[in-house]
């Protein structure tokens, strides 16, 4: 952004963009899960360790199929009451599922037999690779801007910014060049509807 900005003659630093996230993230974030169509049956849910001033952080992410976030929680402990609060969450949001993907950790198997007990639980490492996908964003992030500076601010962050991939990233490798300026222009057209939302 900076570099399209500043080709224009707009100069523009990197806490100018981090104090915008924080400002409109929320509400552009928010109209994307009130629009987006609904998930796939089948979900993926992983962690992974950040750390932000050398301290471990969890964050815990949830997927379907399509490699489409679902939800994403910043922990300061990994603990099977935030799995089962989260997972919670999840079904009331979306209605039912068929297929829950995790790893091989405990820690999914009372929630999801809790709160969805005909859903079938497959528990392998080897299953989970869309969520190496699906975390390389965030390494990228924290590789670009010296990592988190808080777990708010990771989870401000990553809420906005992994809902506003659904529709600017649309996988362009899976798609012919004019179906992908199709998706692109589709992505922009929301985007101006959103705002004009924002100031209405």
């Amino acid at each position: 952004m900076e570099d399209l900005w500043a080709e224009r003659g707009i100069l523009v630093s990197r806490e100018t963009v981090r104090l915008w996230v924080n400002q409109f993230g929320a509400h552009f974030a928010a109209c994307i899960r009130r629009d987006r169509p609904k998930p796939n049956d089948k979900w993926h849910m992983d962690e992974v360790v950040i750390s932000i001033h050398s301290w471990k952080y969890w964050l815990w992410r949830a997927i379907d199929a399509n490699g489409d976030v679902l939800a994403i929680v910043v922990q300061t402990r990994r603990s099977a009451k935030t799995a089962k609060q989260s997972f919670k969450r999840l079904v009331a949001q979306f209605g039912e599922l068929s297929v829950v993907i995790t790893h091989k950790l405990r820690r999914y198997t009372k929630p999801i037999k809790a709160r969805a007990p005909q859903v079938e639980h497959r528990a392998h490492k080897g299953l989970n690779n869309a969520f190496e996908v699906s975390h390389r964003p965030t390494r990228k992030r924290e590789k670009l801007f010296g990592r988190f500076k808080s777990h708010h601010q990771a989870q401000r962050f990553l809420s906005a910014h992994d809902q506003m991939n659904l529709i600017f990233r649309s996988r362009r490798y899976k798609l012919a060049a004019n179906i992908y300026r199709h998706t692109r222009a589709g992505a922009f057209s929301l985007w101006r509807d959103y705002t004009a939302e924002m100031v209405a």
